[in-house]
């Protein structure tokens, strides 16, 4: 395990081990991306209100279409949004409704392509059929660079949420590997002799001891959107979608939406529901983490061999970071955010 440290003398920071130890990840302000900003069924003739960053959505129909401004429609000072490089002066954001949620686009509006909207393969692309219990709302007292490092490390679900998703106890074997591109990254953990899940015992009615399990998460770098499908033999599919769209540099929301129309029917409904546990339990420990990260005096990051997904995840958002505040906003030959993400999943492979 290694520990890094950063030391301040005399307000001088050491610079060597500052380099190794620079993680901030709150400093992140990504655009030209769709974030995902609202459930489709929140979304009414009476304007919400949603926050990207320091940007003010409000959002409400005009009959059958989704209008977003930068003001509330009943504001009085339309002249301020003059101003407002995303909408180009308008006013007004681009939005679209795919998979069940309203999209705004956070960048220069003259760049907006719905063709860099996720592939979700396992929701329908028109959002229909959707059933309101499958959708969630948590908000986290951390910012969303945080909470992705968060999921990328599946291996603290055994021990936060061991009672619940986790199934604590010793596996078999128990591995961790990944792949990128410019603009994504993917985890895959797979585990086998894992004892069985204590949600898939009691509510999915999975009688087995142990149970292998093979868990995905494929995360979009720009908007920090986590497509995840974990797999459960014997067990099912827990396939669900997680935008962490940042409101601030302690602040995350995320509207998940589930999966589950194949699962049995006590499960497809209870699971969802998990997440009002889970969340608050993440959330206990990335609150006090999130202020430490700006100390440069008391920060310590441990490490361990799990860890390469997320060190690959702060090295990936440091560049593209780099790149934007060279002025390049542009998606690089090897990113495809719209790309058919079925087969990286596991979903084609066969139980």
């Amino acid at each position: 395990m290694e520990i890094v440290q950063d030391k301040v003398v005399r307000g001088t920071i050491n610079t060597q081990r500052r380099k190794l130890n620079d993680w901030l990840p709150a400093q992140f302000d990504l655009r030209d991306t769709w974030f995902p900003i609202a459930h489709t069924n929140h979304v009414t003739n009476k304007a919400i209100r949603r926050i990207v960053h320091a940007q003010v959505f409000y959002i409400w129909r005009e009959g059958a279409n989704v209008v977003a401004t930068d003001n509330h429609p009943d504001c009085p000072h339309a002249a301020r949004r003059s101003a407002n490089y995303f909408t180009g002066g308008s006013g007004f954001y681009i939005v679209v409704e795919r998979y069940g949620y309203v999209w705004g686009w956070y960048g220069n509006p003259e760049n907006a392509n719905e063709a860099l909207l996720p592939h979700i393969p396992f929701l329908p692309q028109n959002g229909n059929g959707i059933p309101n219990y499958m959708r969630t709302t948590i908000r986290f007292d951390a910012c969303s660079a945080l909470s992705v490092e968060n999921l990328l490390d599946l291996t603290h679900a055994d021990f936060l949420h061991g009672e619940v998703v986790g199934g604590e106890g010793e596996a078999e074997t128990d591995e961790v590997f990944f792949e990128h591109t410019s603009e994504t990254i993917t985890r895959t953990r797979m585990v086998t002799g894992k004892p069985v899940s204590p949600i898939m015992r009691w509510v999915g009615g999975v009688r087995a001891k142990y149970q292998d399990f093979r868990s995905t998460l494929h995360v979009h770098l720009r908007s920090n959107l986590c497509i995840s499908y974990p797999r459960f033999e014997p067990g099912f599919d827990v396939p669900n979608v997680q935008p962490f769209v940042p409101s601030g540099p302690y602040r995350s929301r995320v509207d998940q939406i589930f999966g589950l129309d194949k699962a049995p029917t006590p499960f497809r409904q209870l699971m969802p529901k998990v997440a009002f546990i889970v969340g608050p339990q993440d959330n206990s420990v990335m609150r006090p983490q999130n202020p430490r990260y700006f100390n440069l005096e008391d920060r310590v990051d441990f490490h361990s061999r799990f860890d390469a997904p997320g060190n690959r995840y702060r090295y990936l958002m440091k560049k593209l970071q780099e790149r934007q505040n060279n002025g390049d906003f542009t998606y690089s030959s090897d990113a495809d955010p719209g790309a058919d993400i079925s087969e990286l999943l596991g979903m084609k492979i066969k139980s």
